[in-house]
Order: C-alpha cells, then sequence, then structure tokens
C-alpha cells in the first residue's frame, strides 16, 4: 500500500469530477486519453529504460490535451472557452516542445538530477522496488492531469454566463505576468549559461535577472500560472451551485485548492527546488552563499550575511 497510497487524492479527484452532473463527460474523455498517453510516452519508455525523465514530455502533452478537449467539447461562453483552452494549450506546448527538443538532443538518455534524487527518497522510504515506485509516480502525473489539474479549465468552460466577472480579468491578468515571468526567467537562465560556456566558466551560479530575487523564478511563475487559473475559475464555480449538488459543489471548491498547494508542494519539494539545490550545492563553489543571501522560492529583496 505503501507505493499505491499517493495516487488516492487522484483517484478521488477524477471520480468527483465522474460524479458532476456538468463535467462527468470531459473529465471521462480525458480521464481515458490521459491513461494513453502515459500508457505510451512515459510508463512505456520508463520501463524499457529505468529513466523517469519522460514524464517531462507526457506531463505537458496532458496538459495540451486538457486544452483541446476543452474547446472541442465545452458548451461554456464562446470567450471563455477559448480563453481557457489557449492557456493550457500554451503551457503544455511550451514545456512539451522544449521537452521533445532535449529528447531530440539525447538528453534523455540520462536521468534527470530530480529524478535521481526521487529514487533515493523511495529508497529512504522503503520502497525498495524503484522500478514499481517509478511507474506509480508517473501514473499519479497522469491522474493529476485526469483530475485537479484539468478542474479549473472544464469549470471555467462550462460557464454560459455573458458577463465578464472582475476575478476573470484579476486570474487572467495573473496568469499573464506569470507567464511571462517564467519564460523570462528560463530565458534569462539560457542567456546567462551560453555567456558562461562562451567565458569557459563552469559550475557559475545563475544570479542576474529574476534570479537575483528567487533562486527559482520559474517555479515560482509557474506555480502563479496555475492560480491565475484558479482565481478566474471562481465565479464559473460559483455558478455551478445551482446544477450541482451541495456535496458535489463544495468538493469541487476544494479540488482547485488542492490544485494550487499540489503544484506549490511539487514545485518546492517533489520535483522542483529541494532536489535541484541538493545538486547544486554540490557541484557550484558558491550556490550556499547564493542560498543564504536569496530567497529560495517567492521573490523578495536580497539578505545580507552577518559578519562573523
Amino acid at each position: 500500500m505503501k507505493y499505491f497510497k499517493s495516487l488516492l487524492p487522484f483517484v478521488a479527484g477524477w471520480l468527483l469530477l465522474l460524479c458532476t452532473d456538468t463535467l462527468a463527460s470531459i473529465a471521462l474523455y480525458n480521464g481515458l486519453l490521459q491513461l494513453v498517453l502515459f500508457s505510451l510516452v512515459v510508463c512505456l519508455p520508463i520501463w524499457m529504460t529505468g529513466r523517469m525523465s519522460y514524464v517531462d514530455i507526457g506531463w505537458p502533452l496532458g496538459l495540451t490535451i486538457i486544452g483541446g478537449l476543452t474547446w472541442l467539447l465545452s458548451d461554456g461562453q464562446s470567450w471563455r472557452v477559448a480563453m481557457v483552452s489557449v492557456a493550457y494549450i500554451f503551457v503544455g506546448g511550451r514545456m512539451g516542445l522544449g521537452a521533445l527538443q532535449l529528447w531530440s538532443m539525447g538528453r534523455l538518455k540520462q536521468e534527470f538530477p530530480r529524478y535521481e534524487y526521487q529514487k533515493q527518497r523511495w529508497i529512504k522510504a522503503g520502497k525498495t522496488n524503484t522500478q514499481l515506485a517509478m511507474q506509480v509516480d508517473a501514473l499519479w502525473q497522469g491522474l493529476a492531469n485526469a483530475s485537479f489539474l484539468a478542474m479549473p479549465a472544464f469549470v471555467i468552460a462550462a460557464n454560459p454566463g455573458e458577463k465578464i466577472h472582475l476575478l476573470e480579468i484579476i486570474g487572467l491578468l495573473v496568469w499573464l505576468a506569470a507567464y511571462a515571468t517564467e519564460s523570462i526567467a528560463d530565458m534569462q537562465k539560457l542567456s546567462f549559461l551560453r555567456a558562461m560556456k562562451k567565458a569557459g566558466e563552469r559550475n557559475k551560479v545563475c544570479n542576474v535577472g529574476l534570479w537575483k530575487y528567487s533562486r527559482h523564478p520559474n517555479y515560482f511563475g509557474e506555480w502563479m500560472v496555475w492560480n491565475g487559473l484558479i482565481i478566474a475559475s471562481i465565479p464559473s464555480w460559483l455558478a455551478l451551485v445551482d446544477s450541482e449538488s451541495l456535496v458535489v459543489w463544495v468538493l469541487l471548491g476544494a479540488g482547485l485548492l488542492f490544485a494550487s498547494w499540489k503544484m506549490f508542494s511539487t514545485l518546492v519539494f517533489d520535483t522542483g527546488a529541494e532536489p535541484s539545490e541538493y545538486y547544486s550545492a554540490q557541484k557550484r563553489p558558491e550556490y550556499k552563499t547564493y542560498q543564504k543571501t536569496t530567497n529560495m522560492f517567492f521573490p523578495g529583496p536580497n539578505k545580507e550575511i552577518a559578519d562573523s
């Protein structure tokens, strides 16, 4: 059971969508397509190679599936359907194309450090069957696409109302700002690495641009992308109170909040900041100083190191 308990919240989230009167049909199609995608693109390559890195292809492509299904099958107001569909396709497409580029360059022939770190944690937790643990980990990410990460899209696109709510505008602005933050942070780091390579320097700490104010501004931007979608979904969730039972309606609201929390915990602890810093502190002599002066996740002013 210790291998499978991580799946339970996501199975429950998908079942919740299937129990709704409004979202059950699209949730069923999405769940089946996510299963096919992850089986072929993630689980099978993991079984053949012993590497988890294929998750980085399957997960974002699963987001584009959510966006495509939302566009094709939702009955809500057309501009809402288009807005949230494009948002998912942009986010998933950007990350998916990046992962496919790494695959074409042969970078997936070596396991990504964050997944090596994950394997070490499994062993410490008594999960010695690494092959099984990898498959379960891949499945929960597929189930996340089938459940909580699909909720903002399906809820927003089910709203037939013509009136634009203030929270929808705020959510869209947050999404745009966060998407720009994530993209700029990635470009700044890539530019920094190219400059260091050209100068013949290795293992330097990227502390330029947005990286001056957060050690992981790309992860912060990605988290805020999801918060923007969740904020924009609040008016549509409120509108569902008349078409769903009170229990299902409340649980959908809790599911939207859970999506934000789960993205935060994943980006900070699971496969994001924590494993990244574990290896950076070993490879980069200046990284421990960077940790002391710069916030880990939330952007903020640099901290001064007290003289000893």
